[in-house]
């Protein structure tokens, strides 16, 4: 009731604050025999932790997670998984001047709302911070993915501002495109286009010196998906990943395939051909593509077997050093300048959370579809 929990054979379960003890995760659906460590979590939580470089959140957290059950000589039991990562380096000081103040953009007026009270601390359940278990939730999904279907999820910046970069073929986008420079050094910004990466991460720079904030965009591809997976009414898989994009902090709107593009096409434009595949499919029956992709990897929410692409609006941090009108909350005007330490830009560290929903949405229709209809489906 209080939905908290997400997901019906992967189902994950989260608890925590931004300024409380840590966020915790419990996992259930997790098949037994999974290789699992601490440290197959190190990739991904470092992608998303609070400082890892100029242009994002200088909160200093180190995101250690400490695998608490469903773990034994390195292998998961099949019972549930429990993941806690401890916070750290907390400055609720920074939010003792605002408490009675709500700060344009976040929770505060609707928790006071709904609750009739509210944890004013870096916004409390509503804060990123949880977001880090639900990436070592991710981290479990994306293996089991892998090993089940040969599933990859990988995401990276599109936009930041008005500056969009040129994707060709996302299905091609490495993990190495996204986090390095073809120079070696750090892709901090994580756009596989290197030209506007730079540009960028100039104006989040820009924008950080000014004590503003910046929005954009972030796609996130899903291939070696079947064909198969997903309902054909309430539970599409469309539907699911919507959801599971949008139960993340800051996003504004989510669209797949060609997305909005299609609503100035003709039906005979926008309709993707079937062809015959290059092989056999796994299931033994004929195998069957697609000549396009505009419908992003889902039809009658059903995966086609093409990849799943995705992208995300997230918009600018609500956070600002600079003062801003609002009320208290007994309703009097006034004003409000967000002291604490927040990202200029959402984008860098947005990337593993979606990533991490695409991923356990996926493992979650997997099982699924494994409960009900058994063997392979079309590859």
């Amino acid at each position: 009731m209080a939905g908290n929990t997400f997901g019906q054979l992967f189902r994950i379960t989260t608890a925590g604050e931004s300024h409380g003890p840590g966020n915790v995760v419990i996992i259930d659906g997790v098949p037994p025999g999974l290789q699992l460590c601490v440290e197959d979590f190190t990739v991904d939580l470092s992608r998303r932790r609070p400082g890892q470089s100029r242009i994002v959140t200088q909160r200093d957290e180190a995101d250690t997670p400490e695998i608490l059950s469903g773990v034994f000589d390195g292998q998961t039991t099949g019972t549930s998984l429990a993941i806690l990562i401890r916070n750290t380096d907390q400055r609720s000081r920074d939010y003792s001047e605002i408490k009675d103040k709500y700060r344009p953009g976040h929770a505060d007026f609707g928790y006071d709302a709904k609750y009739g009270f509210r944890d004013y601390r870096g916004g409390g359940r509503s804060s990123a911070r949880e977001t880090s278990v639900r990436v070592a939730a991710g981290v479990v999904a994306k293996k089991l993915i892998a090993e089940e279907f040969g599933g990859r999820v990988v995401g990276y910046v599109v936009q930041v501002g008005d500056i969009r970069a040129t994707i060709d073929d996302p299905e091609a986008v490495t993990l190495d495109q996204v986090e390095t420079l073809p120079d070696g050094e750090p892709n901090i910004v994580r756009c596989p286009d290197v030209e506007c990466a730079a540009r960028m991460v100039e104006l989040i720079d820009e924008v950080r010196h000014e004590g503003d904030s910046i929005g954009g965009a972030a796609e996130i591809v899903a291939s070696g998906v079947p064909a198969g997976l997903g309902e054909p009414v309430f539970d599409k898989i469309k539907a699911d990943l919507g959801k599971a994009l949008f139960s993340l902090p800051a996003v504004l709107g989510v669209e797949y395939g060609i997305g909005f593009g299609c609503v100035g096409m003709r039906g005979s434009a926008n309709n993707d051909a079937f062809i015959p595949g290059e092989g056999a499919a796994d299931s033994g029956g004929p195998d069957i593509t697609t000549a396009t992709n505009r419908h992003g990897g889902m039809l009658g929410g059903i995966t086609s077997g093409r990849p799943i692409v995705m992208r995300a609006a997230v918009k600018p941090t609500s956070s600002l050093p600079m003062e801003q009108p609002t009320v208290s909350s007994s309703g009097e005007p006034t004003t409000i300048r967000t002291k604490g330490r927040h990202d200029p830009c959402l984008l860098p560290r947005f990337v593993p959370m979606a990533e991490a929903m695409v991923a356990i949405v996926l493992a979650d229709h997997w099982l699924r579809w494994k409960s009900q209809c058994g063997g392979a489906v079309r590859g």
